[in-house]
């Protein structure tokens, strides 16, 4: 095995745990949503923020890294369209992944609250839980574009 394809595996496999856990983590958010029961929804937010911590940061991390080192090994110029094309997507699903991050945490701190106090869950929970919905769509949306621009480099 060469360190290319060795590098290159590395890179599939980001990619592969950025999608997996951000699918897994929309689909067991919105269960936990539809549920409106607080304790259930403060737990599985909890999770979830350990997943985005350990998982998706440490691939989000890491996809940079074996990126540059792909294009080193391959002399592929970082001046391609469709590595412009990937980075600039790159760049706008992080604007849309950071605060979504956030949004968790206040979304789990509020469903505890709630769950503690035997309460139902505060307005605020569902004005964030709406617009982490909505980031959902096109940071999703662009790590599906930078697989496809990886994959098919049509430019």
């Amino acid at each position: 095995m060469t360190l290319y394809f060795l590098v290159k595996y590395l890179h599939v496999l980001g990619a592969i745990v950025i999608l997996g856990t951000g699918s897994g983590i929309a689909f067991f958010m919105l269960m936990a949503h539809r549920s409106q029961d607080a304790a259930f929804i403060a737990r599985t937010a909890s999770v979830v923020v350990i997943a985005d911590a350990l998982f998706t940061l440490s691939a989000v991390i890491l996809q940079p890294v074996t990126g540059g080192l792909l294009m080193m090994l391959s002399a592929t110029s970082i001046a391609e369209r469709w590595l412009l094309a990937s980075l600039a997507l790159y760049a706008v699903a992080g604007l849309f992944w950071v605060p979504v991050v956030f949004m968790q945490i206040e979304m789990r701190d509020l469903a505890r609250k709630a769950a503690e106090q035997r309460a139902s869950l505060p307005p605020r929970y569902f004005v964030l839980f709406r617009r982490w919905f909505a980031f959902g769509f096109p940071g999703f949306g662009a790590t599906m574009l930078i697989l496809w621009l990886m994959i098919a480099k049509p430019f």
